[in-house]
């Protein structure tokens, strides 16, 4: 394996791509008693439509969401039981754009290791658990629903697009999982749970070679073929309503506020956006801004309210949201702290200190296992190599954030989700 120093985080990683395409990046972390393992694989909800071999796919909504449900389930065998008794944890999840299965354990390290490269190999889908598992995806699709931080979060995308996926939940709807059978998880399994698909993140006082080696062991170095995702979503960046409302049991309106942004594709420059995003938001609507304070002395947003940039396979939003009565006011008042700022620009002690500040929030967060490996591998599909964050924030100009807020930041770009009170609205 190759190792990579990054002196300024105190970090190094050891990389290396097998013979079979997995990716495995080992982040050692000397007299930790904590293993955390990540095995991740580029697939999720919105890739619905592939082709493999020569033929062409359409996978129902949903699908990447019961597939990974089922992915527990091996022959007379309970693998979740299997982590127990070894004495860890594990858990899975299913995003827009990725799925990941992991483990945290303080000991068995490698028999945990060979157990999720295992499970997650081996697909296993018969009639009778698939309408199990259906029965299980149902209530928690109807769950879902009844969720207000859900319904706020996808009443907006709708509301933004025409034709992106995102705009689908992840769980798919009780109509979408009906068509799942076990050919469709077989189907999909085999597109995107190969190898060279996914990588393996580990993090903790392990070796490794160690690591390398039971990959290799369990999963051979056969390199399968890849499925083909085919992304053809064109969306204009003007959003084609402005405004959605709705109305649940919450005890005061909430809201998610977004303005569309392109998407950002891979590469250096794709993550460099990202981070002028972030930045922007902060100088926009960050708690030390001047528009939060303002807004929070006038009690039109709590502590409630917050936001940054999100990314997802061919599509971004910076976005804000919280609990408030005056939703609108909210949008009002970023639009006109946004011209502003274009018009008279960010002091430069302001600028300083922002990046300052990013700078160090990300640092931070390299004390937390689960939130290196999770962006070690979302960056990896990004073909960016996480630790190099430093030297981007560095490079960024004040300028490059002006250019993004007087781009994304406009009454076209802009959506709005509420969610009311129900007494409220039988009132009116």
């Amino acid at each position: 394996m190759r190792k990579f120093d990054y002196p300024e985080l105190d970090e190094c990683v050891y990389r290396e791509e097998l013979p079979n395409g997995l990716h495995v990046a080992v982040i050692p972390r000397k007299g930790f008693t904590k293993s955390l393992a990540y095995f991740v694989t580029d697939y999720g909800s919105i890739h619905r439509d592939f082709s493999l071999d020569g033929k062409d796919y359409h996978a129902p909504a949903g699908v990447a969401h019961f597939l990974e449900h089922k992915m527990f389930d091996l022959p007379g065998r309970d693998v979740s039981a299997e982590f127990a008794a070894l004495g860890a944890s594990t858990n899975a999840f299913t995003s827009y754009d990725m799925t990941a299965y992991y483990f945290s354990t303080t000991g068995n390290f490698q028999k945990c290791l060979r157990l999720l490269l295992e499970f997650v190999s081996t697909p296993y889908f018969t009639d009778e658990s698939v309408e199990k598992e259906r029965g299980i995806i149902d209530q928690e699709i109807g769950m879902d629903l009844d969720t207000p931080d859900s319904a706020v979060f996808q009443n907006l995308t709708e509301a933004m697009y025409e034709n992106h996926p995102v705009r689908v939940p992840v769980l798919g709807n009780e109509e979408s999982i009906r068509e799942i059978t076990p050919q469709v998880l077989y189907d999909c399994h085999r597109a995107f749970y190969t190898p060279g698909n996914m990588i393996l993140c580990v993090i903790g006082d392990v070796d490794p070679e160690t690591v390398s080696h039971i990959a290799r062991e369990v999963l051979g170095d056969e390199r399968k073929s890849v499925g083909v995702k085919k992304n053809i979503w064109q969306e204009a960046m003007t959003c084609p309503k402005a405004y959605t409302e709705d109305a649940m049991e919450v005890a005061m309106p909430m809201f998610d506020l977004a303005f569309k942004c392109e998407p950002l594709g891979k590469g250096s420059a794709a993550i460099r956006e990202e981070m002028v995003a972030d930045l922007a938001a902060e100088a926009l609507f960050g708690e030390s801004s001047q528009l939060y304070l303002k807004l929070y002395e006038e009690g039109v947003i709590d502590t409630s309210f917050g936001g940054g940039f999100e990314t997802v396979d061919g599509c971004a939003m910076l976005l804000c949201s919280g609990d408030s009565e005056e939703p609108e006011t909210i949008r009002n008042g970023i639009l006109d702290q946004a011209r502003r700022l274009c018009e008279g620009g960010i002091p430069e002690e302001s600028f300083l200190r922002m990046k300052r500040s990013a700078l160090g929030r990300r640092i931070r967060n390299l004390d937390s296992f689960d939130a290196t490996c999770f962006r070690v591998c979302a960056y990896h599909f990004a073909d960016f190599d996480y630790f190099r964050f430093p030297e981007v924030y560095r490079s960024i100009e004040a300028g490059e954030i002006l250019d993004f807020l007087n781009r994304v930041v406009t009454p076209e770009r802009c959506s709005l989700s509420v969610i009311k009170p129900l007494e409220k609205e039988n009132a009116q």
